[in-house]
């Protein structure tokens, strides 16, 4: 146990944002900090978190849409934090949410946005996040735009805070009800795509997806990971797996193919060929970089679509498909930060404001 036990609190707004720190809020507890998790209700989030040794306040989710929604939901998780950060007076709040700056600067509390998209795709978390960030850490391959003066830049990815060697090892036994018959398997992703900055963006509809079942059920067994409600017709190709054991499968997965930028990179990260395709492709930085400088995952715009299949076609032809993709794994590992010491080193060496 440390001598000065500090206490962090981390807001948690989606199944990423737990497993971004999974690791880095174990390492803070073992060393004796007080871990308060701020947790709202979205997809399996919850699930997630059952069972963990920490504080845990869970935020459900509020019925409603529209922009006078979206203020009121704000407001809420404002009124909520405000009163938890009076009640554990932490060290530090941290996560990828405004109300984390807002509620630190209104007490003097120091506010650390773990953020992985460039500014200008996130117009609204940019202007009323970043901007009353204390720090803002970010791959150096980030475009923060006017914010950059409040980033703290490095060599590697928020998925290798949880994903690297050093943490996760695949365990091929939570996989076994995927691969019966010692079938081969592919993952494809269905993102909600209703967050702001997911406004006017399109992915894989039914289509696209019915397609690709038809192109890659010949190669294997195809599961599908969705996050919006799916159609009655792919419904049986739902993967039935824990929410905590999804990295394994996508580890073990021959491809993944999703509209989500998370599981793409989480997807490159394990070595895992990834495809991803919706209008977010050739606009965000660590995704751009993990394709062009590491060719670990390509991005297909969906004004066409048959590149997208042409793509999968091309790897589906590969008879070296694993090994060439566990190579350039390895060399972006070799050129990559321990992210998790870079954060705690900075939790607990900065000094409380």
């Amino acid at each position: 146990m440390t001598k000065t036990p500090e206490t962090f609190l981390f807001y948690l707004g989606h199944p990423a944002h737990y497993h971004n720190v999974s690791v880095v809020i174990k390492q803070l507890s073992e060393k004796g900090h007080r871990v308060v998790l701020v947790a709202r209700g979205k997809d399996v989030l919850f699930e997630l978190l059952e069972g963990l040794p920490y504080d845990i306040i869970y935020i459900k989710p509020k019925d409603g849409s529209g922009k006078w929604a979206l203020i009121s939901t704000v407001l809420r998780r404002e009124f909520i934090l405000f009163r938890l950060a009076l009640k554990y007076k932490p060290k530090m709040m941290i996560g990828t949410d405004i109300v984390i700056t807002h509620i630190g600067k209104l007490l003097g509390i120091h506010s650390v946005v773990l953020n992985e998209d460039d500014a200008i795709e996130v117009p609204l978390f940019s202007k009323y996040g970043m901007k009353y960030a204390s720090v803002v850490f970010a791959p150096n391959s980030c475009d923060l735009g006017p914010y950059e003066n409040k980033k703290i830049g490095y060599n590697g990815y928020h998925e290798l805070a949880y994903l690297h060697p050093n943490y996760f090892k695949p365990d091929k036994s939570k996989v076994l009800d995927l691969m019966k018959d010692g079938d081969k398997y592919f993952i494809l992703r269905f993102a909600e795509l209703t967050a702001h900055h997911d406004k006017g963006k399109n992915g894989i509809d039914l289509a696209i997806a019915k397609r690709l079942i038809a192109q890659l059920t010949p190669f294997g067994r195809v599961y599908i990971t969705s996050e919006r409600k799916l159609e009655t017709e792919l419904e049986p190709y739902r993967i039935n797996i824990k929410p905590k054991d999804i990295h394994h499968a996508m580890y073990f997965a021959q491809i993944y193919i999703g509209d989500s930028q998370t599981m793409a990179a989480e997807s490159a990260i394990l070595g895992t060929p990834s495809i991803r395709f919706n209008d977010f492709v050739g606009k965000l930085g660590y995704l751009e970089e993990l394709e062009h400088k590491y060719q670990l995952t390509f991005g297909v715009s969906t004004n066409n679509p048959e590149m997208l299949f042409s793509k999968i076609d091309e790897l589906l032809g590969s008879n070296s498909l694993k090994k060439d993709f566990t190579q350039r794994k390895e060399q972006m590992l070799k050129e990559t930060v321990d992210v998790v010491s870079l954060w705690i080193n900075y939790f607990v060496g900065k000094r409380k404001e």
